[in-house]
């Protein structure tokens, strides 16, 4: 089969490409290469092999989306704009990137008869995870408030009785209820997915990944993640800075992983019925805090213990951790790289490699 793979340099496209070689596919790659995600476009570039073919353009480029999808048999969606996006500032910017240019790939998409799509997806547009309350089950946890924040009260309370509320594992079959600007956006990804293969007659594969670390992984950009911050400042001798009180739950997954659950994915978008549309946690199924996170990655490298600054952002969230079992029955898939092991390779590659 011959995929095209959006966003293919970037820190999972490049591990998805490797992964869909290595399972017998061809590929293609599609990467805008933007200094702000990629300053240094020549180590971006050679991330791919020669073999695969690279059109450097804009995903809201009709033209060049139509060109590059000659001859394609299905599409990994990777190209986004990530991070927070909290301030509504930000607003057009993130719909332009992640919207603009899933609506103009899903159009082409159409026009030349693709009708195989693995979408990436996040896990924030959950926004709070699955919860419990102690007396009355399962509850919802409202957006958290700047004045709990200020005061050091971070965990969601019971609407009900205000006790707190005891954090679970998110099924895809939980509520979408994205609370910032990016979360908004891959929503949206899903909605235009979704409505593209009712339409039209596609398969969809929506990945709602959890934090994904490993080798590649931005650093020192606007786009790097938690873990990439952390490994950053310990590289430069300092302790890492870990907000709130660090016991923030998150399920942290490989990027290899990830990859092959991109392979299994595009599997299944084979075998879907005409119109199917489904969700699939990419996550490990075992729950991590920031702190254990931050600590790990120091340990790896023999730095400085981390420090908890009581520091906030507004619109994140205080839990989310991922139910694997839908990915694991319904695609045979399983996490390879356990999380130790995961955080020594990253630890000693720095994010590069």
């Amino acid at each position: 089969m011959r995929v095209l793979v959006t966003g293919a340099a970037g820190f999972i496209g490049s591990h998805i490409v490797t992964a869909l070689l290595a399972a017998g596919h061809e590929v293609a790659a599609f990467d805008a290469l933007l200094p702000a995600v990629h300053p240094d476009p020549a180590a971006a570039r050679a991330r791919l092999p020669a073999a695969v073919p690279l059109t450097e353009a804009d995903v809201r480029n009709p033209e060049a989306v139509a060109k590059a999808l000659v001859g394609i048999d299905a599409v990994c969606h990777q190209a986004a704009m990530v991070g927070l996006g909290v301030d509504l500032d930000d607003a057009p910017l993130y719909a332009g990137c992640n919207d603009l240019g899933t609506a103009v790939l899903l159009s082409a998409m159409a026009r030349s008869g693709v009708r195989r799509l693995v979408l990436a997806s996040s896990m924030v547009v959950y926004g709070e995870g699955r919860y419990d309350c102690p007396r009355h089950g399962r509850a919802p946890a409202a957006p958290r408030q700047e004045a709990d924040l200020v005061a050091g009260r971070f965990e969601p309370r019971c609407p009900e009785c205000g006790e707190q509320l005891v954090p679970g594992l998110v099924e895809e079959t939980a509520a979408i209820d994205p609370r910032n600007v990016y979360a908004a956006t891959k929503a949206a990804q899903e909605f235009l997915a979704s409505a593209w293969a009712r339409a039209g007659g596609g398969t969809v594969a929506a990945l709602r990944y959890h934090n994904v670390y490993g080798p590649r992984m931005p650093r020192d950009t606007p786009y790097a993640g938690v873990a990439a911050i952390f490994r950053s400042a310990l590289a430069a001798g300092r302790a890492p800075l870990v907000f709130e009180d660090g016991g923030q739950r998150r399920d942290f997954v490989h990027v290899r992983d990830v990859a092959t659950a991109n392979v299994a994915a595009l599997d299944w978008t084979g075998a879907a019925p005409p119109g199917a549309f489904r969700a699939f946690n990419v996550g490990s199924g075992t729950p991590r805090t920031v702190g254990e996170l931050a600590a790990g990655l120091a340990a790896a490298v023999g730095g400085p213990a981390p420090r908890r600054t009581g520091q906030y952002r507004l619109g994140d969230v205080r839990h989310v951790t991922a139910s694997n079992q839908r990915l694991r029955q319904e695609l045979g898939w399983s996490p390879a790289v356990a999380f130790a092991d995961g955080l020594w390779e990253f630890a000693e590659s720095g994010g590069g490699r």
